[in-house]
């Protein structure tokens, strides 16, 4: 019986930093977002906001790997970047999600979509990037997740069919209340996770 297609969307919050994407590769493709390319290249780049776009661009990054963007002013004149349409206005992380989604993938880990901040009142800003180039600093407040989080609803529910496991840092990771009754996602921890597909830990 052949094995059922497996893809990993990878978005830049901090639970997925024990996770090498390195030890996904022989499992399915891997869609990723902005950053991620400066130390891995994924099957599929997503990159929508411009600051990242010229990143990609500057570095030559997309002349030899499959980076995808809106199309506007900066990216039409590329031929090296591909270009969604319709373009659907989403941020990065749900527009990889989207993009696996429709690729006919069975089966869609989520890993790095934590939406909450960081700190005691989670007040922080949650991206394994930040304090780089073109991130805010470890100390900035996050960023308002609400247009993130309704940009996954919409897709995980768009495609009733696919399986979608969304991966999260503890048992008491945030969960928000839409997705509780999506009957084709489940949630599990990044150690349940590692355990599944037998990967140790990674330490940068």
């Amino acid at each position: 019986m052949p094995k059922k297609k497996i893809a990993f969307v990878l978005g830049n919050g901090t639970s997925r930093k024990i996770i090498n994407p390195v030890d996904l590769r022989p499992y399915g493709k891997i869609y990723g977002c902005n950053a991620l390319f400066r130390t891995f290249a994924p099957d599929y780049l997503v990159a929508v906001d411009t600051k990242m776009v010229i990143e990609i661009q500057q570095s030559g990054y997309h002349h030899n790997n499959e980076v995808w963007s809106n199309p506007n002013k900066l990216t039409k004149q590329d031929p090296n970047i591909n270009k969604f349409n319709p373009n659907k206005g989403w941020s990065s992380g749900p527009t990889a999600l989207f993009m696996a989604s429709t690729h006919d993938n069975p089966v869609i880990y989520i890993l790095g979509f934590d939406y909450t901040g960081l700190g005691k009142e989670h007040e922080l800003v949650n991206n394994l990037y930040a304090g780089t180039k073109n991130y805010k600093n470890v100390n900035d407040r996050a960023t308002y997740y609400g247009n993130w989080q309704r940009q996954t609803f919409n897709c995980i529910n768009q495609f009733n069919r696919t399986k979608y496991v969304r991966v999260t840092e503890n048992e008491d990771s945030y969960i928000p209340d839409n997705f509780i009754n999506c009957k084709n996602l489940k949630h599990i921890t990044i150690n349940e996770f590692m355990e599944n597909f037998k990967i140790s830990p990674y330490n940068s």
